[in-house]
């Protein structure tokens, strides 16, 4: 017996199984209760090193906060102090450096992405940063 159609079958429900899993992990949650709604959250990793062995100062993080993040989500944002960790592709070393972990509950508009992105170069223009993790999730969310 050929075990071909078997195979197709195998390769047909591991597709439909990962479609399932991509669609509902780009949806929104549909299951809130209560008072929670919907929503995306963004995650923003910033790491506090530039790379030529000082750090983005404690001034200097302030007032990008309050000249790039606040302006372009006045909704409101959390910021918390984080350790960043990585391997150095040149090298293979591990890395660590103080950074800031900044959540924000998207208000949904079109421009969201947008907004985020113009975070993101400011701060890799302004600090000289390789990158900036940005994750959005979906979320059940109530203020």
């Amino acid at each position: 017996m050929n075990g071909e159609p078997i195979k197709r079958i195998v390769l047909f429900i591991a597709a439909m199984s990962l479609a399932a899993v991509s669609a509902h992990a780009e949806t929104p949650a549909s299951s809130c209760h209560g008072t929670r709604q919907p929503r995306q959250v963004a995650e923003l990793l910033f790491g506090r090193g530039t790379g030529n062995g000082r750090d983005v100062s404690e001034a200097a993080w302030e007032h990008f906060v309050a000249e790039e993040l606040t302006p372009q989500f006045p909704e409101g944002l959390t910021v918390t102090e984080a350790i960043g960790q990585w391997r150095d592709p040149t090298n293979g070393k591990i890395g660590r450096e103080r950074s800031e972990r900044v959540e924000i509950v998207l208000p949904g508009k079109p421009d969201d992405e947008t907004r985020l992105d113009t975070i993101v170069k400011a701060y890799e223009r302004d600090f000289h940063q390789r990158s900036v993790v940005v994750i959005v999730r979906p979320a059940c969310v109530s203020f």
